[in-house]
């Protein structure tokens, strides 16, 4: 079980790591269309996990407390969102396209506000795959290891055009190729740790697994309202990123119901 948690935890930061490597390989920045499509793939993603892999375990766990079951999950959702909307105020960040940084005036430079600002988007990510693993060790009936891998697979999928996506960028800011490459990386560092953490925790407090997964699941829904969605519909009015939402929920919610 404790080697299926510890792949499980690293697939994730493995689809990142392949993605950023795509600077190797393309020579020129993805084009809007492109980006589009990829930010609105892993929106669909991001938002059928925070629905299947998370929001309705967290209800499932909790039906002894029979009309109080939503309790958990609401209570987590909020904590998540307010998380999330807290780093977002107190950690510098500059997204994707955007000319004005977020968050505390400081002197970083806009490279490192870019990795800031993906690696905030991914610390959601790594607490959603801790969570459902430490579902999964502590022998929860509603998580299975199929559901677990179905979950980080999904991440895995996702992240993969979000390394190139952060990787890019780097490289038209000016950046050498392995720099850039190691910027994307280190974009998703913080999914393994941010998992191994959560998986403490939630071993500590077993009772606590239905907040946590609503926790995960607030944090990671704030990133796609907040981020994702306004990155997908920038510009010129297209449909892609809207299409490409639709496809990412379909295998998000194709892998977690065949594979859970």
């Amino acid at each position: 079980m404790i080697q299926d948690a510890f792949w499980g935890i690293l697939i994730p930061f493995l689809g990142t790591s392949l993605g950023a490597g795509c600077v190797f390989f393309l020579k020129n920045s993805l084009r809007d269309g492109i980006q589009r499509a990829l930010t609105g793939f892993a929106a669909g993603v991001m938002v059928a996990a925070s629905v299947w892999s998370l929001l309705i375990p967290a209800m499932e766990q909790a039906a002894d407390l029979g009309r109080l079951a939503f309790f958990p999950a609401a209570a987590g959702f909020w904590l998540g969102v307010l998380f999330l909307l807290l780093l977002d105020h107190l950690i510098p960040h500059l997204h994707q396209n955007s000319l004005q940084a977020e968050g505390p005036k400081s002197q970083l430079q806009r490279t490192t506000m870019m990795v800031l600002a993906v690696t905030l988007h991914n610390i959601p990510e790594g607490m959603a795959v801790g969570v459902v693993y430490a579902g999964y060790l502590a022998g929860t009936v509603q998580i299975t290891a199929a559901g677990a891998l179905a979950l980080s697979l999904g991440i895995a999928i996702q992240n993969f055009p979000e390394g190139a996506i952060i990787s890019m960028p780097l490289r038209a800011e000016g950046m050498k190729k392995g720099r850039a490459f190691w910027g994307g990386v280190l974009s998703g560092i913080v999914e393994p740790i941010g998992a191994v953490l959560t998986i403490l925790a939630a071993g500590i407090v077993v009772p606590a697994l239905p907040y946590l997964l609503s926790f995960a699941a607030g944090a990671m829904l704030y990133v796609v309202v907040e981020e994702l969605i306004p990155e997908m519909s920038q510009g010129q009015h297209s449909n892609v990123g809207t299409v490409f939402f639709a496809v990412g929920f379909s295998v998000m919610m194709v892998l977690d119901v065949a594979l859970g």
